[in-house]
């Protein structure tokens, strides 16, 4: 007579389900917050409140209470953030999205019962995880940013999203309407990410720093669009401009300046896609200690194929995505 296997624990359970949603809370935390770091930190969260708090029913679907958790962590987390303020621009943290694996930003899709689903959504994985559509979801309150995820990245019912985010329908869809309607501006000028883009930019990034090294600005200066601006952010941690760069003469004395001022002596650069964009990370052996050993630079290209924006992103936190061709730089 075979031994009746016993029911599992309502930790069990959740343990379970967790391990088999934790990509796609990771995907969706990364999207609300724009931030790797915080994004590892809030999954981890997720499931230690998961575990000491258990829902009543575990024998329903954990997945819409696994994203209300999710999602309530981190419309926390970005109103702290921004009732704290910024030392200069605030950008997201890169991500790498050149592997030939599915990246942790591309998150399984799946129905609450955990099967495979495909979705027509409004902007697809890629484009949620661009710098342009990153920095457009700031514009939205944190409940605009989880309602506009759920709708119009992973392709979230109305009734969905209502239960997902503990909202009634009505709610939801006058919320989904302003969000929509604050993301007017990117829709406006949004421009669809391809790999042929996404080389052209490449090659352009590779001429441009190719003629800052060479000390040849009319070259360099031929590769910007004439309204090119340069955000960096430094975080508070390190030197970078606190204020964008705009215009193609000051954008390439940045540049210029940079590299004769701070450069380290071993500096080391390797392209790179990250965010769906062309980008190259440059480290080496800072100079002082206010410099940073670490920059990932992200380039974006205007419909005529010149650069058109450059985040540089140096702040240590925001680079913890990114695995480096060598060891860390000494800080000083």
């Amino acid at each position: 007579m075979v031994a009746a296997v016993p029911p599992a624990s309502p930790r069990e359970v959740v343990a379970d389900a967790f391990e088999r949603h934790k990509r796609f809370l990771w995907g969706l935390c990364y999207r609300m917050l724009g931030s790797a770091a915080d994004a590892d930190d809030l999954v981890q969260e997720t499931f230690a409140r998961a575990l000491a708090r258990p829902p009543r029913h575990t024998d329903e679907p954990l997945r819409p209470w696994l994203v209300q958790v999710a999602t309530n962590l981190a419309r926390d987390l970005l109103r702290r953030r921004r009732r704290g303020g910024y030392v200069g621009p605030w950008l997201p943290s890169p991500i790498p999205t050149d592997d030939d694996e599915p990246p942790a930003h591309e998150p399984v899709l799946l129905d609450d019962n955990g099967r495979p689903i495909t979705t027509e959504a409004r902007y697809d994985l890629m484009e949620s995880v661009s710098f342009a559509f990153l920095l457009a979801l700031e514009a939205l309150t944190p409940r605009q940013r989880a309602v506009l995820l759920l709708r119009d990245v992973f392709d979230y019912s109305v009734a969905r999203t209502a239960d997902a985010l503990a909202m009634t329908d009505a709610h939801v869809k006058v919320t989904h309407h302003r969000a929509r309607r604050a993301m007017h501006g990117y829709d406006r000028v949004r421009v669809r990410l391809s790999r042929e883009r996404r080389q052209a930019a490449g090659d352009v990034l590779v001429r441009f720093l190719s003629a800052l090294t060479r000390g040849d600005a009319e070259a360099a200066e031929a590769l910007l669009a004439e309204d090119v601006k340069v955000l960096s952010d430094g975080g508070g941690e390190f030197l970078a401009a606190r204020k964008p760069v705009v215009g193609r003469a000051r954008v390439v004395q940045f540049y210029r300046n940079l590299l004769t001022r701070h450069a380290p002596p071993d500096l080391r650069a390797e392209a790179r896609v990250l965010n769906g964009a062309a980008a190259v990370v440059v480290e080496g052996t800072p100079p002082r200690p206010n410099i940073a050993a670490r920059t990932a630079v992200v380039c974006e290209l205007n419909a005529d194929g010149q650069i058109s924006r450059l985040y540089s992103v140096l702040a240590t936190r925001k680079l913890s995505a990114l695995d480096w061709s060598a060891s860390p730089p000494h800080s000083g």
